[in-house]
């Protein structure tokens, strides 16, 4: 759980500030404080709601509904697999499991040295590189199970 500073308040409050302390701002407050902060855990969310002036439960609700949006901590080196189509049919799931095996992680789930976490995506629109996964911003593609351990030591 996230021990909020004095520090950290402060620059929560700054960036509603910058959204006039508009509640229709939430969703731009809320992917600004997650770029600051890499998550947004429930005392960052019970902080952006008191400085919009909203429930708690209503940025609850945005923070749970979309994706993009996480209340647990990324590892340094998130790791994104796409499901889309074209990956699933070319053995996406077996490496999403071979991923999991090699980390002894769950999808959604970080590391113990918090290094990696791992997720999954819908579509990253590269279905001619299929299965395609991503880490940070490196797009891996054609992707086989003997390059899921090469992957990973890249970034050891």
């Amino acid at each position: 759980m996230m021990t909020i500073c004095e520090n950290n308040v402060a620059k929560i409050k700054e960036i509603c500030e910058e959204f006039n302390r508009d509640k229709g701002e939430l969703i731009n407050v809320l992917h600004k404080t997650q770029t600051t902060f890499g998550y947004l855990p429930e005392e960052v969310q019970e902080i952006v709601a008191e400085n919009l002036n909203t429930s708690l439960a209503h940025v609850y609700g945005v923070v749970s509904f979309y994706s993009f949006f996480t209340m647990i901590p990324k590892g340094e080196h998130p790791i994104n697999i796409c499901m889309g189509t074209a990956c699933y049919v070319r053995g996406a799931e077996k490496i999403i499991n071979e991923f999991r095996t090699l980390l002894d992680i769950k999808v959604g789930e970080t590391t113990k040295d918090e290094k990696f976490s791992l997720s999954s995506l819908r579509c990253i629109g590269a279905c001619g590189l299929a299965p395609v996964v991503l880490v940070g911003d490196k797009v891996y593609g054609r992707v086989t199970l003997d390059s899921v351990k090469d992957i990973l030591d890249e970034y050891k």
